[in-house]
């Protein structure tokens, strides 16, 4: 073996140990690194102790102050016991259901001393109406708080022919229902027949709803928990009762041009030609006048 080979293989072992040496010490390095900043600095938050539901008092006895990473602590949380009831200790109330362990925001309870009250938890700029509905009108009372509804408004009124007509519209879509009869608590399950729930709305719409309960019946009809999204409704009067659903429609075949125009002749009256003929016999010849038609 020539000297060249043997100093070439004596320097790739070299390079290979230097090689091996240095990226375990950058991993070791990288390791220590993670360590450290896995350590990031504690404080404290305070959550709940037990299950809340809405209107229950916060006290000493359901609230409790556990570790939080210092970067991470939600917007309204409190850090201290002492921060959410303030120097005078007045009284705060759950607006919002919150499950054990689930940090106390501001958003969530009421202020210093106020009641959960309908009002504490209104959206700002919007109003809450009632309307009065029954075990039908009402879904059967499977509505409750929280879940979001159509308003239907079916009303009559006079057509030309001197007669009622009675149709359907859709007065307002995805709105929120705060609650129903007296209950606002959204963690209510057990439906249960109702005489009033109240809505969400805006100003404009609590005129309609008022007006409405006066023009004719209000019924919801329940939505989809996360469809909160708009659609084109178009009115349904006595006439759309009858007529034929999509699969029906889709199933019967189209009709024929003769047998469209069959049905156009039966409804029109064929006009009368304005001449006629009029036959003479004189023994055996027969002679044909064309004369006027007398109408």
């Amino acid at each position: 073996m020539r000297a060249n080979s043997i100093i070439m293989v004596v320097l790739a072992c070299v390079f290979g140990i230097v090689a091996v040496v240095l990226a375990n010490m950058w991993l070791t390095g990288q390791r220590g690194a993670l360590a450290k900043g896995g350590e990031a600095p504690q404080e404290t938050i305070v959550v709940a102790a037990i299950p809340l539901k809405f209107g229950d008092t916060l006290s000493g006895d359901n609230l409790r102050e556990i570790s939080w990473a210092s970067g991470s602590l939600p917007a309204g949380a409190f850090k201290k016991r002492s921060e959410l009831f303030g120097d005078e200790g007045k009284q705060r109330q759950v607006l919002t259901a919150m499950g054990a362990n689930e940090p106390i925001l501001s958003s969530k309870i009421t202020g210093p001393g106020q009641r959960a009250t309908l009002s504490a938890v209104l959206t700002p700029g919007l109003k809450a109406v009632s309307i009065r509905v029954n075990d039908v009108l009402g879904v059967a009372g499977f509505v409750l708080p929280g879940d979001r509804v159509d308003v239907l408004l079916t009303r009559k009124s006079r057509n030309m022919a001197g007669g009622e007509q009675a149709f359907v519209d859709v007065l307002l879509q995805s709105v929120k229902v705060l609650a129903v009869d007296q209950v606002a608590d959204e963690s209510k399950e057990s439906p249960t027949v109702v005489k009033a729930v109240t809505l969400e709305v805006s100003t404009k719409d609590a005129q309609k709803l008022t007006l409405a309960a006066d023009a004719g019946q209000l019924s919801l009809a329940l939505r989809q928990v996360a469809s909160s999204k708009g659609e084109e409704t178009d009115r349904i009067t006595l006439a759309d009762l009858a007529s034929e659903t999509p699969v029906e429609a889709a199933a019967a075949p189209a009709p024929s041009v003769r047998e469209v125009v069959k049905e156009v002749v039966k409804y029109v009256k064929p006009k009368p030609p304005a001449w006629t003929q009029v036959r003479v016999y004189r023994g055996r010849e027969t002679t044909v006048y064309d004369v006027p038609r007398v109408r």
